[in-house]
């Protein structure tokens, strides 16, 4: 089985779609990483959100 990624940056339109992508990696055990970003591309709203999965993470030395 492949490593997770610890760290994932999800973009893309604002829409149900976003949301439960976001929701997936919620319930994969990923924690939100700061303020979601939006931003309007003259047509729809489109938004960036970070995760990072703190499972089996070292602290720094």
């Amino acid at each position: 089985m492949e490593a997770k990624q610890t760290y994932k940056l999800i973009t893309g339109p604002d829409d149900e779609t976003f949301c439960q992508r976001i929701t997936k990696l919620l319930n994969e055990g990923y924690e939100l990483h700061g303020s979601p970003a939006v931003t309007f591309n003259g047509k729809e709203v489109i938004a960036a959100q970070a995760v990072i999965l703190k499972t089996g993470l070292k602290p720094a030395s």
